[in-house]
């Protein structure tokens, strides 16, 4: 960063910035934390047996320390080489009809509640609303810190179990939606033919405005050898929304290609279809009782609102543990 021409490539010298900050939000409170342990040390080596008010100050200080140092624990688990990078994460509406367009949008809010809570930068890229309500499909892209690295238990089916407030007759209905989440690539290698694409344009949908639909500024990306889809319409221009759209073409076809996720991602884009039983990771049942369960690592949260408030840390933090354990 000191070099006289770092600032030259702003996109390059962002990353490294984005990287430095990353890497001090690990070894910093890290450090200050020894220090300070240090510190309450040499104090207790020092004070008198008896002397109250000091055991009292370090045992308050002590107490303080255990929240930050299992803070730490958890970043050492982020030793994946993708833990660090942004991520775009996808909400797809699965079984169940205008129910589960509607839990897509209630997980969507979820973590939007989660990411805004945790001061990440995000930005929705794609939204198609279901006509009756909630959405069909989301897609963010999140930039902050170890975005796929916390974010990566998400991955997969989530299930709910409540009333229909869809159904007159107010029977419980089972619903589904699949969370998809891929790190974000920066310099890679990856070929695109221009033959392999199905480029599709249309209007931009949103509460309207001086330029939402009126122009095919959306753009949809089919490649075909994949079936892999991807779209964009937050940008103004259809070369922005192409661009990022292509960016995130980029990065799922990366994914594919690596071994230890083939399976999982076929499932993903392969099997639309199947966004139902087999493959749920997690279940929100709010009737007859409230508890989310994970089916991985068996952790359990009974109250149930406050998850969907976006109070999702337990999981995540199972999760890495369970992980950590599995490989």
């Amino acid at each position: 960063m000191s070099l006289p021409d770092f600032w030259n490539n702003q996109e390059v010298a962002q990353r490294k910035v984005a990287e430095l900050k990353g890497l001090n939000s690990t070894v910093e409170p890290f450090q200050t934390a020894v220090k300070e342990l240090e510190g309450d040390r040499e104090l207790l080596e020092m004070c008198a047996a008896d002397d109250q008010a000091i055991l009292r100050e370090i045992e308050a200080s002590l107490t303080g320390m255990e929240g930050r140092i299992h803070i730490i624990e958890l970043q050492i688990l982020f030793n994946g080489r993708n833990d660090a990078r942004s991520v775009f994460l996808t909400v797809h509406a699965g079984a169940g009809g205008t129910d589960s367009c509607d839990w897509a949008d209630i997980l969507l809010r979820m973590y939007i509640k989660w990411l805004t809570a945790g001061g990440y930068e995000f930005t929705i890229i794609d939204r198609q609303e279901n006509e009756e309500a909630g959405i069909k499909r989301a897609q963010l892209l999140v930039n902050g810190r170890y975005p796929f690295g916390y974010l990566k238990s998400e991955i997969g089916v989530h299930r709910l179990v409540r009333i229909s407030p869809f159904d007159a007759n107010k029977r419980r209905h089972t619903s589904f939606a699949s969370v998809d989440v891929v790190p974000e690539q920066e310099e890679i290698e990856i070929e695109i033919d221009e033959s392999d694409l199905r480029i599709d344009t249309y209007r931009a949908g949103g509460a309207g405005g001086q330029h939402v639909n009126k122009t095919d500024s959306a753009v949809r990306l089919t490649h075909l050898p994949t079936g892999v889809v991807v779209q964009c319409q937050n940008q103004r221009s259809q070369t922005m929304n192409r661009k990022m759209a292509m960016k995130s073409l980029t990065a799922k076809l990366y994914q594919l290609q690596e071994q230890a996720r083939q399976a999982e991602l076929a499932k993903m884009y392969g099997e639309k279809g199947e966004i139902a039983w087999s493959n749920q990771i997690r279940s929100y049942v709010l009737h007859p009782y409230t508890l989310v369960k994970d089916h991985r690592t068996d952790c359990e949260v009974g109250n149930a609102n406050a998850v969907l408030e976006g109070k999702i840390d337990p999981f995540i933090e199972a999760f890495l543990k369970w992980k950590e354990r599995k490989y």
